[in-house]
């Protein structure tokens, strides 16, 4: 039987270029860029999640060029390359009559290891160099996310990225590391004081001081060319060279990291390469086997004639592709461009918008799709992110404003600080207001409210009680805790949020309609927590919260009813449509629900329609069962980048490359068209257009798998896990 993920694979005929035509691999931690260059060399640009500098700048860890004598990968051969999704595997070679040679990479899905293997018919050479470029102390041109950053003004520190370190002597190996050293400027410490956050300090671990990132790279029957360089000791027809990455913090110097990183060899080599190359297998197998959606099912080439539905599939694959490469590591996936980035030719750890920040509005759209998908493993390490800096939001809170709760900021450090350049360089104590002087992100704290949406999915997907106890109510009762103290009642006693501004758009507004929505359908869910995770004073509070809120705001927009960004709204700055978020995240209105017309309207009659980056067109037309609008913009979406040869390397939009946040939007809208869920609900087919074929497999709510066909707008052998869940199962009649 045809596998259909193997018509997704990545083949390319004619693979020699840059870095622009690199392929990823990954482990869920340590990331790999592989390409072949114009001379035959094959060279893989490192990377791990955990990598951060002195600045909380995510590095490369380095680059390495591996070459063969004779060159195996001459330009003037047949090149092919291959990337095998269902094992994780790529390969890159050439076969020819009587001569064949191949080069296999992959990255242990189960330890941070990177194996690279070559093979051919007679016998070769091979030689690994290590390439670096910090070579020495350099001052960087910073990002709107980099530690000391300022907008509008010469930055008060430079940005001065250390050199790394090579080990001399080594035996046949090669090793090297970067050690995050005490500074005269810390950024960490000047960041927390600049916000008021100095006494917090003592109450944390330093997040960058004594961390040291590196690897070490060796091989069998390779010997030290010189402290950059292994070679094979002799002619042969297979060599294996493998890289170990490692991060450890903290440590008081690179020898203590050398002797971890001796420990961490010693115990991934203790397992022999075949029983770790069939784990590592096992577990891509496992990946694939949990979820999918294949549109035309298995048989690509009958789609219609533009092809549109194979991007869309190919889109959907690849992107979640990434996402298990970049997933599972000790920090979340980032937004702007994953462990993937490459960088400019000057700087190989440049991203715009910079390292050390989190934007919550982009960041989301990476993890929503991953609850229909089922990777609820790779959602773990941003959940955890902002549990770990739970305390300092509410530090940051009492502060500030003198009570209790918690409020996210939108742009944030890993640690939880705000970044440097949107807080504004003004000391806290010579302020006027302690909010953030940016005015893109001065009140916007709706992240809170959609950040415990997640977690309570999370528990309503998994039914897990340890989990709603260690993250969902810490988490709830904080930010409800501080929308119920932080804004005055109005003469009704209706809560009044006031300052404030609806998302980065709206930047001076009244009740707006993505914080209004936000707690209406929240504390909506969370009264459906069961008794016993929760307390009666939480539930007397969510209550009482409820019976407090301001309606959502309407009114009339060339002759019909449409729902508002806020009560009140001024000062039109950026290009989202906060009116919508009532149907996302905060689904009020959508397929099934009441008022879908009303909603309907409001799409049609929003301000910003696009189907690039964060933007939601997508995902709203798929809430609101509109499915030929749904289809027009993920189709538009899914085209292969333009900017980088792997189709899936999004094109930087207002981001950078590749775009991780324009690939969650397709996943999330195709997934939406296929199925949605609200209570014990499960809708299928909401917004799918007629003429699609697919198969799928899907998560839902209460431990719920669905599986089956789409064929001619129908859904035909339809299996549903548990069984006693069949009857919620609706399937959409379009009207």
């Amino acid at each position: 039987m045809i596998d259909p993920l193997d018509a997704y694979n990545v083949v390319w005929h004619e693979p020699h270029g840059d870095a622009a035509d690199s392929v990823p691999l990954g482990n869920g931690d340590v990331g790999v860029n592989a390409w072949v260059d114009h001379s035959g060399d094959l060279l893989l640009l490192l990377s791990k999640t955990d990598a951060w500098d002195e600045n909380s700048i995510n590095l490369k860890l380095g680059r390495v060029r591996i070459r063969s004598e004779p060159n195996l990968l001459t330009p003037e051969r047949e090149v092919r390359l291959s990337l095998n999704l269902r094992e994780g595997v790529l390969t890159i070679g050439v076969e020819v009559p009587n001569d064949s040679a191949y080069f296999t990479i992959w990255v242990d899905a189960n330890n941070p290891v990177i194996h690279v293997e070559a093979a051919a018919r007679r016998a070769f050479t091979m030689r690994a160099e290590l390439e670096m470029w910090r070579t020495e102390p350099r001052a960087i041109k910073t990002q709107t996310g980099d530690l000391f950053k300022r907008l509008g003004a010469p930055d008060p520190y430079p940005t001065i990225v250390s050199p790394d370190r090579v080990f001399t002597g080594q035996s046949n190996r090669v090793v090297w590391c970067h050690h995050n050293e005490p500074r005269e400027h810390d950024g960490f410490e000047i960041n927390m004081r600049l916000q008021g956050l100095g006494g917090f300090i003592d109450h944390m671990p330093h997040p960058l001081r004594g961390r040291a990132l590196g690897a070490a790279m060796e091989g069998d029957a390779f010997i030290s060319a010189d402290d950059r360089t292994l070679q094979s000791s002799q002619p042969r027809t297979f060599h294996r060279l493998s890289i170990y990455p490692l991060t450890v913090h903290p440590v008081a110097s690179v020898e203590q990291w050398w002797g971890a990183m001796d420990e961490s060899i010693a115990r991934i080599k203790a397992v022999p390469i075949d029983e770790a190359r069939a784990a590592h297998e096992r577990w891509w197998g496992e990946f694939w086997r949990r979820s999918w959606i294949f549109l035309k099912g298995s048989n690509p080439s009958d789609i219609d004639e533009t092809g549109c539905a194979i991007d869309v599939t190919r889109g959907y694959v690849l992107q979640r592709y990434m996402n298990a490469c970049g997933g599972r590591g000790a920090q979340p996936i980032k937004f702007n461009g994953s462990i993937f980035t490459v960088g400019t030719p000057d700087d190989r750890d440049f991203r715009r918008w910079g390292g050390p920040g989190f934007w919550f509005m982009n960041q989301r759209l990476i993890y929503w799709p991953m609850f229909a998908s089922g990777d609820l493993d790779l959602m773990m390490p941003w959940l955890r992110m902002y549990l770990d800096m739970l305390p300092l939001q509410r530090h940051r809170t009492s502060k500030y404003f003198g009570h209790g709760g918690a409020h996210y900021p939108e742009t944030i450090t890993f640690w939880g600080a705000e970044v440097s350049a949107h807080y504004g360089w003004t000391p806290f104590e010579e302020r006027a207001r302690p909010e953030a002087e940016c005015s893109y992100v001065t009140y916007y704290w709706t992240c809170g409210l959609e950040l415990t949406l997640i977690l309570w999915t999370y528990y309503a997907h998994t039914q897990d009680d340890a989990f709603a106890r260690e993250y969902v109510l810490p988490i709830a009762d904080a930010v409800t805790e501080f929308f119920d103290l932080h804004y005055p009642r109005d003469a009704a006693g209706k809560i009044r949020i006031e300052p404030s501004q609806a998302l980065e758009t709206w930047q001076d507004a009244t009740n707006p309609t993505p914080d209004v929505a936000g707690l209406l359908y929240t504390l909506i869910k969370l009264l459906e927590l069961p008794a016993h995770v929760t307390s009666a004073a939480q539930r007397e509070r969510w209550s009482r919260m409820l019976d407090e809120l301001p309606p959502i705001p309407v009114g009339e927009k060339d002759g019909k009813h449409v729902i508002l960004p806020a009560e009140r709204f001024d000062k039109l700055k950026n290009k989202e449509n906060p009116e919508l978020y009532c149907v996302f995240p905060f689904r009020l209105y959508g397929v099934a629900k009441a008022d879908l017309q009303l909603a309907r309207d409001t799409f049609f009659a929003r301000l910003h329609a696009s189907h690039d980056c964060w933007s939601q067109d997508d995902i709203h037309a798929a809430c609101l069962g509109l499915a030929e609008q749904a289809k027009e913009s993920i189709v538009c979406r899914a085209a292969p980048a333009k900017e980088s040869r792997f189709p899936a390397f999004w094109d930087a939009h207002h981001d950078w490359a590749p775009d991780m946040d324009h690939g969650g939007v397709l996943q999330l809208a195709l997934q939406n068209m296929l199925m949605q869920c609200e209570g014990r609900q499960i809708v299928l087919l909401p917004a799918w257009p007629r003429e699609w074929d697919a198969d799928f497999r899907l998560h839902a709510p209460y431990q719920t798998v669905l599986e089956g066909k789409v064929r001619n707008g129908w859904v035909e052998d339809l299996r549903v896990t548990p069984e006693n869940r069949r009857d919620d199962v609706v399937i959409w009649q379009q009207p």
